[in-house]
C-alpha cells in the first residue's frame, strides 16, 4: 500500500511540474505563432497588392496570347484544308494523267490500225514511193509499248494520214509515180505507173514492158501482166497524155488472175507427169483403133436379103451360073459367103451348114480384133489414174517433209501429178467404154447379119430341094 501511494504521490508531482514547465512552453509557441501570423498577413497583404496590380497587364497578355492562339489555329485550320485540296488535287491529276494515258493509247491505236489499212490497202507498187514513211511509223508503234513518250509515233503516224489524204486527193483523176516493176521474163525495169480508179498501169521507159501491175505479188517490186496486145497503145497513151482507152478489171483484179490461171492444154496435160503421158498414149492408141475399127466395121458387106432371094430363085430354076454370077457381084466377105452357099447348094444341109458357119467364123475374128485392146485400155486407164494420184500424194508428203506446209507452190506440182493423172485415166476410161461397147454390138450385128443370110439360104434351098 505504501508503494502504491509513493508512486500515486511522484506522479502527481511530476503531473504539476510538467503542467508549470508546458503552460511556459505554450505561452512562447503562441507568442511566436503570433507573430508569424501577423508576418504572413503582411506579406499576404503585400501579394495581394502586387497581384492587383500585375493581374490587369497579365489578363491582357493572356487575351492576347488567347488571340494568338486562334489566329494560329485559323492558320493550321487553313493549312490543313490546303493540304486536303492538296491530296485532293494530285489524286485528280493523277486519275487524269491515268486517262490521258488511256485516251492516248486508244488513239495510237486507232492510228495504228489506220497505218496498218493504208499499207494493206494501196497496191503494192505504191510502197516505192510511201514504204519509207509507213515503215517508220510501224517501227515507232511498235516500240512505243517501250517507251511513256509517244510524241515521235504521233508525228508519224499523222504524216501518214497527211499522205494518205494527199493520196485520195490525187486519186480522184488519177495520178502518175515513177518506180520499178517486175516484167514476165523476169527482168526488173524502171518506168511510169499509172493509178485510175482500182487499176494500176505500167509502161517502162525503154518501152519494153507495159501492161497491168499484179497488186498482190510478195515480192520486191511488181509484176505486170499483158492484157493483150490491142491495149498496149491505150495504156502507153494514157500514161503519156493522159487519155485512153483502159482495160479496167472490175473485180480488183480477180479476173486477170483467174485469166492468168487459165493454162492451155499442153500445160494441164506436163501435170499429169509419166504416168499422164502414158494414159495419154494408151488413149490415142485406143481412140485411133476406134476409128480404125469403126471403118473396118461400117466396110464390112452383109448379104441383102435381096440379094439371097434373088439367088435361091436363079436355084430353083437351075440356073447356077447367073446365080453364081450375082454372088460374085457382092463385094467383100458378102460376095465370098454367097459364092460358097451357091458353089455347094446341092450337099446336103448339113454340110452346108457346116461350110457355112465356117466362113462365118473366119469373118468373126476380123470384126472383133482389136477390141479386146479398147475394153483392157477402159479398165486400165483408171487404174493408172489412181497410180497417178498415189505417187503424187507420195511426192506431197515428201516435199511437206522438206518445205512443212506453209508454201503451198512447192506442194503443187505432187498435188497436180494426183488430180490431173486421175482426171486423164477417166478421160480415157469413159469413151474407150463406150466406144468398145458401141463396136461391139456393131461387130455382132455383122455377124447376126450373115447367120441370117445363111439360115435363109440354108432354109431356102431345103424348100425347093424337098
Amino acid at each position: 500500500m505504501n508503494f502504491k501511494k509513493i508512486i500515486i504521490t511522484l506522479t502527481i508531482i511530476l503531473s504539476q511540474l510538467s503542467t508549470n514547465l508546458f503552460s511556459d512552453t505554450l505561452d512562447k509557441a503562441y507568442k511566436l505563432a503570433k507573430d508569424d501570423l501577423n508576418s504572413s498577413l503582411e506579406r499576404l497583404s503585400s501579394l495581394r497588392n502586387n497581384i492587383s496590380k500585375e493581374k490587369v497587364p497579365l489578363l491582357k497578355k493572356i487575351n492576347e496570347l488567347e488571340v494568338e492562339v486562334k489566329n494560329q489555329q485559323s492558320k493550321v485550320d487553313r493549312q490543313l484544308r490546303l493540304r486536303d485540296n492538296s491530296d485532293m488535287s494530285l489524286e485528280r491529276l493523277q486519275n487524269q494523267v491515268e486517262a490521258a494515258k488511256k485516251q492516248n493509247s486508244y488513239f495510237t491505236s486507232i492510228l495504228e490500225n489506220f497505218v496498218d489499212q493504208f499499207s494493206s490497202s494501196i497496191d503494192y507498187s505504191e510502197t516505192q514511193i510511201y514504204g519509207e514513211i509507213i515503215n517508220d511509223a510501224q517501227d515507232l508503234a511498235f516500240n512505243s509499248a517501250l517507251i511513256d513518250d509517244n510524241s515521235e509515233t504521233f508525228k508519224n503516224q499523222i504524216k501518214v494520214i497527211e499522205v494518205a489524204i494527199n493520196r485520195l486527193k490525187k486519186l480522184t483523176g488519177g495520178y502518175s509515180y515513177q518506180g520499178k516493176a517486175l516484167a514476165e521474163d523476169g527482168s526488173i525495169v524502171d518506168g511510169s505507173y499509172s493509178i485510175f480508179g482500182p487499176q494500176v498501169y505500167f509502161k517502162s521507159d525503154d518501152n519494153s514492158v507495159q501492161g497491168i501491175a499484179d497488186m498482190e505479188l510478195n515480192a520486191a517490186t511488181s509484176s505486170i501482166k499483158n492484157p493483150g496486145n490491142r491495149f498496149l497503145s491505150s495504156i502507153n497513151s494514157y500514161i503519156e497524155t493522159g487519155i485512153g482507152n483502159l482495160p479496167v478489171d472490175g473485180s480488183d483484179g480477180n479476173a486477170l488472175k483467174v485469166e492468168a490461171s487459165n493454162e492451155t492444154l499442153y500445160e494441164h496435160l506436163q501435170k499429169g507427169g509419166a504416168v499422164g503421158l502414158a494414159i495419154i498414149l494408151i488413149g490415142i492408141a485406143c481412140l485411133g483403133i476406134g476409128i480404125m475399127k469403126y471403118l473396118e466395121i461400117t466396110k464390112f458387106i452383109t448379104p441383102r436379103r435381096d440379094q439371097v432371094q434373088n439367088i435361091l430363085t436363079q436355084l430353083q430354076n437351075n440356073n447356077t451360073e447367073e446365080a453364081l454370077s450375082i454372088a460374085s457381084k457382092a463385094s467383100g466377105e458378102a460376095g465370098e459367103l454367097l459364092k460358097i452357099a451357091v458353089e455347094n447348094f446341092q450337099t446336103k444341109r448339113g454340110n452346108l451348114e457346116e461350110l457355112l458357119y465356117e466362113k462365118i467364123l473366119t469373118s468373126q475374128p476380123k470384126l472383133e480384133r482389136y477390141l479386146p485392146f479398147m475394153a483392157l485400155t477402159a479398165a486400165a486407164a483408171p487404174l493408172m489414174g489412181l497410180l497417178g494420184t498415189v505417187t503424187g500424194m507420195i511426192n506431197t508428203f515428201s516435199l511437206i517433209t522438206i518445205f512443212g506446209t506453209g508454201d503451198a507452190k512447192s506442194l503443187s506440182s505432187g498435188i497436180s501429178e494426183a488430180l490431173v493423172t486421175t482426171e486423164l485415166g477417166l478421160i480415157v476410161a469413159i469413151p474407150s467404154l463406150i466406144l468398145h461397147g458401141l463396136l461391139s454390138r456393131m461387130a455382132k450385128q455383122k455377124i447376126s447379119d450373115l447367120d441370117n443370110a445363111s439360115v435363109s439360104f440354108i432354109n431356102g434351098v431345103s424348100n425347093f430341094k424337098d
